[in-house]
């Protein structure tokens, strides 16, 4: 099973192999020293029962991660293949999931040129304006002012994104930027993407 980096294609599927297997291993751990005390002192009423139980709560922690990522829905290979033709070289982000206090917003695709931040939704109700502010807030928290918009149609979409890429360049020199000095060879759409990811399940 290969590793995918959150924010990358593939990143749910792999997810949710990982988490299902790794909450097996943590449950079968405790029940297998429950089944040993029990078999050995021939009741319940031992040590083994209560470093069981103890370790079911690590197991129980991993089993709700494992629900939430088992709710996230992979993006179809066809789309990302046609979001890929456009997007190019830009910095992206796909399969993701934006999480806030009240809910969390699935995005199939982020694009990050400059000071634009663009994302795809397939959720037509989705509340555009709450996502577009809390994405903007964050970045902004972090220093990166950035104009988000949220798209619920694809062509629009990729229109957008064929703008961002014919005038890379322009735009992402125009875009204010102070490098980090934790991470002094990382470009600016770089650093953004990292925010992003941050506020992302």
């Amino acid at each position: 099973m290969k590793k995918k980096a959150k924010g990358t294609y593939g990143y749910i599927n792999y997810e949710k192999k990982k988490r299902i297997l790794l909450t097996i291993v943590l449950f079968a751990i405790p029940i297998m020293i429950y089944v040993t005390g029990y078999l050995q002192t021939g009741t319940r009423k031992n040590l083994f029962t209560f470093v069981a139980i103890m370790g079911c709560l690590p197991a129980s922690k991993c089993a709700v991660g494992m629900i939430m990522i088992c709710l996230q829905k992979p993006m179809k290979a066809e789309l990302y293949e046609l979001f890929r033709t456009h997007i190019k070289d830009l910095t992206a982000l796909y399969e993701t999931t934006v999480s806030s206090e009240q809910k969390n917003f699935p995005l199939p695709c982020i694009v990050i040129c400059g000071q634009n931040v663009i994302c795809y939704s397939e959720d037509t109700k989705i509340d555009k304006e709450f996502v577009q502010q809390h994405i903007k807030k964050i970045l902004q928290g972090n220093g990166y002012r950035s104009n988000v918009k949220i798209f619920t149609e694809q062509k629009p979409f990729l229109r957008r994104v064929d703008e961002l890429y014919a005038n890379r360049e322009e735009l992402e020199a125009s875009a204010p930027f102070k490098p980090d000095e934790r991470y002094p060879d990382a470009a600016r759409d770089e650093l953004v993407k990292s925010v992003i990811l941050c506020i992302c399940i």
